[in-house]
């Protein structure tokens, strides 16, 4: 068993964290109507790259700016066919920052998207829709997250595709700060 998913299936069960990144509903629909638009995001013209994150760029049809994200992209070493993109970019109305995993079709739904910085739980991502490319999970990001990111050196994505067999894909941290910054 590789270190993310030893870190992963080692992991305390998700309680306390939960509440902290469940969505407001309200900002469910809001978060619903971005869905369709991470794709693109995450297509979009490499702008900068620090580390593994890259920062993409595009100006979607009728948009009267351009839309950017930072994007990671991770593939599970034991597991090649399991490839996790992770992307972060601002609302529709940039009040809020947030943070998107694109999972493939396949995994268990209700569980979501299992988060640990550096070992330390940090809730979950609550999955919202399954579209032809795959399943997004998001969170807003509060300052903590946000705080523990930047810091950290290594996040462990959490997904289940039974059952019984929960993996946690690595996902290097270095160049997040960097790239979180710049983000217009």
């Amino acid at each position: 068993m590789d270190e993310g998913t030893t870190a992963f299936m080692n992991a305390s069960p998700l309680n306390g964290g939960r509440t902290l990144f469940r969505f407001l509903s309200g900002f469910a629909v809001l978060a619903s109507s971005l869905v369709a638009a991470s794709a693109a995001h995450a297509q979009g013209t490499i702008k900068d790259k620090h580390g593994d994150w890259e920062t993409r760029c595009e100006t979607p049809p009728g948009a009267a700016f351009e839309h950017c994200a930072i994007v990671l992209s991770v593939v599970d070493q034991e597991r090649p066919n399991l490839t996790l993109v992770v992307i972060v970019l601002n609302s529709a109305d940039r009040k809020a920052r947030l943070m998107r995993v694109v999972a493939p079709l396949g995994v268990l739904l209700p569980p979501g998207v299992g988060l640990r910085i550096d070992g330390e739980d940090m809730g979950h991502l609550d999955f919202l829709q399954c579209l032809a490319n795959g399943c997004i999970a998001q969170v807003a990001m509060d300052d903590k997250l946000i705080d523990k990111l930047k810091a950290g050196k290594t996040a462990t994505l959490g997904v289940f595709q039974t059952p019984e067999q929960g993996v946690g894909v690595l996902a290097p941290l270095e160049g997040f700060k960097e790239a979180y910054e710049q983000l217009p």
